[in-house]
């Protein structure tokens, strides 16, 4: 606990596993992203939990979905621009209880990238990751089955620092 008695667990990159629980099971995710103004961009995301990388560092996508946008080009959408300019990145997801100690969060520090199947082949190289991050989100959204995803950029998320507060594992 900190000086305030909060529940601060705070650590590089390691996620241990009440964290990866609660964040598996989260249903959306709000994503940080940094504007050319330098003011926070924040939008909410549907995500999967992938892989860790090959040092072990948890990773985490995020579609370019149909869902109705104000840009229809991914490439333009602002989060989009401001990962490319700027791949500092922010994940927050939490759980919101009229119990109290129910009350988590997640903060997960990021180095976002994108995957994306229109450049020099099927997700720049990557298209089995391109392809797993596809099948875990439709998995965990089934609304996603209509979704043209397999020809969309999917975000990518590896965890740099995560920071957790709260009960975690309260169901």
């Amino acid at each position: 606990m900190d000086a305030d008695g909060a529940r601060n667990r705070h650590s590089e990159a390691m996620v241990d596993d009440r964290s990866r629980a609660f964040l598996v099971a989260a249903r959306t995710a709000t994503l940080a992203t940094i504007a050319p103004s330098g003011r926070p961009r924040l939008v909410p995301i549907c995500f999967v939990v992938g892989e860790d990388d090959p040092a072990g560092r948890l990773r985490i996508y995020s579609p370019l979905d149909e869902k109705a946008k104000a840009i229809a080009d991914p490439h333009r959408l602002a989060r989009v621009r401001d990962v490319l300019a700027r791949p500092e990145a922010t994940l927050l997801i939490d759980r919101w209880s009229e119990d109290w100690d129910r009350l988590a969060w997640l903060r997960l520090e990021t180095s976002a990238d994108l995957l994306d199947p229109s450049a020099h082949g099927a997700a720049g190289g990557h298209e089995r990751e391109h392809s797993d991050a596809i099948a875990g989100l439709r998995t965990k959204y089934p609304q996603y089955a209509g979704h043209r995803l397999e020809v969309r950029p999917v975000l990518r998320f590896t965890v740099q620092r995560v920071v957790a507060w709260g009960a975690l594992g309260a169901d």
